[in-house]
């Protein structure tokens, strides 16, 4: 780990690419997290220059700052739970509508040790993306089983790096 950076290396680079591409394009972001707790938002603001392109973080870790925070509808949430493409796509879209930005990503999921059933084991996260563009919602959202055996703290680092993927250009 550099230690000019308080996150992973590979969090940091990927970070910086996320920045200097949405700056090319000219777009602002914003993410809303669930089981990472914040992790993307710190990458992106480990970037200096960053708040050229990073317009807010949502950490809405319970369900009741989905739906007060990000206008998740609590008839989402109780369908569908908190992990869920639905959810995830909600929180995306809230937070595009709260923030005013390009586009946004989201991240919801069970980063364990506790938390899974047999549907929806430990290492479920789902991610979403949403942008503002003229025309019919492009949704981009997928469910993904990440490496358990890597811990809570393994889940959630694979989790930003999905997300930051999510939000290149």
């Amino acid at each position: 780990m550099d230690a000019q950076y308080l996150l992973p290396d590979d969090l940091v680079a990927l970070a910086r690419q996320v920045v200097e591409a949405n700056r090319k394009a000219g777009r602002r972001i914003a993410v809303a997290e669930s089981c990472t707790g914040g992790l993307v938002s710190a990458a992106l603001t480990e970037i200096p220059g960053s708040s050229e392109v990073f317009e807010a973080g949502y950490v809405t870790y319970s369900n009741a700052a989905k739906i007060s925070e990000l206008n998740v509808s609590l008839d989402v949430v109780e369908t569908f739970g908190a992990v869920s493409v639905a959810t995830a796509w909600a929180m995306a879209q809230g937070a595009l509508e709260a923030s005013g930005a390009d586009v946004a990503v989201a991240i919801t999921g069970i980063a364990g040790p506790d938390g899974g059933t047999e549907q929806k084991p430990v290492g479920t996260v789902v991610f979403a993306r949403a942008e503002r563009r003229p025309g019919p919602d492009e949704i981009v959202a997928d469910q993904k089983l990440l490496d358990a055996s890597a811990g809570r703290s393994g889940i959630r680092h694979q989790a930003a790096l999905c997300a930051l993927e999510l939000l290149l250009p």
